[in-house]
């Protein structure tokens, strides 16, 4: 039987996007909590969950090697089963002694081939889809990546917490381990059964399996080339402070703010359940942190990326202002909890939205697929380093400076947009 070299995208591009959220939400979300919940200090919860960001950083640096072995089709297919076999070696250790240093190792693995999985997934949108249904569909993708954000955030946690309390495993002291495991057992089975949807869903673009293969040379040479490039922009050392610095604040708040709602109110936390920051972080904030990113890219595309820049980067910082309030009044309503993480997650939505329209913005070129990608990399470095500290600066300072510091960290942000200088006439939707 002949393969099949067109297929409905609504066959696949709604899986394929939200299989690639669950796994970065996995390994920068959910394991934050499963540390917290199993007995991590803060300070290593932070320091090596960060390093974590690692493989986003650098993925440039081997993406032409997806380029040039195998087609992109069979990349997306090996990287969800190598991502669901990394998933059943947390679920299998997550019960052991020696869990904090096998569960890293498999979630390494798992960060790995999710970073490879994104290139390979990104390139073969390009290849299923002809220009005019990739603008159609980049909506639906979107969306069905969020999805998997309130998956992995939201229904994973509440699933946790639930089975932490049940009577499933006997009420004993293992209860949490085992609770964790089985809930990576049932996202290991979710990860298989799409590698195999996948491998029978996926069309077989002629682009993608009878594309130009170039040798690595061709290509490391022609990545080199994009490299010099990129850093020889006009005001590159601006452009590289801004990326850097822009979410320095944000870095810090989203590695102890699951730690800050799970704590108990005699360490300074406020003492919620897990199932409680799975509704709070998984349903309700990713809801406003989506309508905050669709207000943006609306109000963005009728006046530009300068006009709203201001705006912004007022809208993704100072609402870390409620965590302060909250660590100073450790409020028993989990309503007003719950609306002070709306506010704060709707700025950050509405704010997100020029961050990522000036890396586009930077990219325009040549090179521009290319730039992109380095600016994603500088992305995830503003994340990772600050990230790594943050749990050590909060164990030595308490819940409630360190909301006072991530408020300080916010000031890097300000100055950095007075000193860059946008085209007043980019983003706007051209009549």
């Amino acid at each position: 039987m002949s393969k099949t070299k067109t297929r409905s995208p609504w066959a696949w591009i709604p899986s394929l996007y939200f299989a690639e959220g669950i796994p970065y939400v996995v390994v920068m979300t959910v394991a934050v909590i499963m540390y917290k919940k199993l007995g991590i200090s803060n300070t290593d919860i932070a320091l090596y969950t960060s390093w974590l960001y690692l493989p986003w950083m650098i993925k440039p640096l081997w993406s032409p090697i997806v380029d040039v072995l195998k087609s992109k089709r069979w990349w997306i297919v090996s990287m969800q089963l190598l991502i669901g076999a990394g998933l059943a070696g947390v679920a299998f250790t997550v019960p052991t002694t020696f869990f904090f240093q096998s569960t890293l190792a498999f979630f390494w693995l798992l960060a790995f081939s999710s970073a490879t999985h994104d290139i390979a997934a990104d390139g073969f949108y390009m290849y299923g889809l002809d220009t005019n249904k990739q603008a159609y569909f980049v909506g639906i993708r979107s969306t069905f990546y969020r999805l998997a954000m309130i998956t992995g955030q939201g229904l994973l946690i509440i699933l946790a917490g639930y089975l932490e309390t049940t009577n499933l495993f006997g009420n004993t002291e293992n209860n949490i381990p085992l609770a964790w495991s089985l809930t990576f057992f049932i996202l290991a089975a979710l990860f298989v059964l799409l590698c195999f949807y996948h491998k029978f869903a996926l069309p077989h673009p002629k682009e993608d399996e009878e594309r130009e293969v170039k040798s690595f040379s061709e290509v490391f040479d022609g990545f080199g080339e994009t490299v010099s490039t990129f850093f020889m922009k006009k005001d590159i050392l601006k452009i590289v402070g801004l990326i850097l610095v822009y979410r320095l604040g944000e870095s810090q708040l989203v590695k102890m703010a699951s730690p800050f709602l799970l704590d108990p109110k005699e360490v300074g936390g406020l003492g919620l359940s897990t199932s409680e920051v799975g509704l709070i972080y998984g349903t309700i904030g990713i809801v406003f942190l989506t309508v905050g990113g669709i207000l943006g890219g609306y109000l963005a595309s009728r006046n530009g990326l300068k006009y709203w820049l201001w705006p912004m980067v007022f809208a993704i910082n100072l609402p870390n202002l409620v965590y302060v309030y909250l660590s100073y009044a450790l409020p028993d309503s989990f309503y007003f909890i719950c609306a002070s993480v709306a506010v704060e997650q709707f700025g950050y939505g509405f704010g997100f939205t020029a961050y990522m329209l000036y890396q586009i913005y930077v990219s325009e070129g040549k090179h521009k697929t290319a730039h992109f990608a380095f600016c994603t990399g500088l992305m995830a470095a503003g994340m990772m380093f600050p990230g790594m500290i943050s749990g050590w600066i909060q164990e030595m300072i308490g819940y409630q400076h360190f909301f006072v510091w991530v408020m300080l960290c916010t000031i890097p942000s300000f100055i950095m947009v007075k000193l860059v200088k946008v085209d007043p006439k980019f983003g706007i939707k051209q009549k």
